[in-house]
């Protein structure tokens, strides 16, 4: 028997902006994907944007950009950007990177 679409593990590359830095936003987005068992990473990036790599299953990870919405308690989302492709489990938990 086959799995559909909708079990199959999928990536999302996910852009957050707005007041996204300094303010505890990678880790909180690491714990939060970890309490879902998701996979991944985190970054900065150089412009004030937060960038995230994930893997899991699509309603888990929808379920985790609704939580990175609201964030920690100083930062500010204004917007986010997802693409999703196929994920080849290149990862086994999820990171901060620097």
């Amino acid at each position: 028997m086959t799995q559909s679409a909708d079990e199959q593990p999928v990536r999302a590359h996910v852009v957050l902006y707005g007041h996204v830095q300094g303010v505890g936003f990678r880790a909180f987005a690491a714990r939060t994907a970890s309490s879902l068992d998701l996979s991944g990473g985190v970054r900065n990036l150089d412009d004030g944007r937060v960038e995230l790599e994930v893997e899991g299953m699509k309603p888990v990870i929808e379920a985790f950009v609704q939580q990175l919405k609201g964030g920690p308690p100083a930062g500010r989302v204004t917007e986010i950007e997802t693409a999703w492709s196929r994920a080849d489990g290149r990862y086994s938990t999820f990171s901060v990177w620097y």
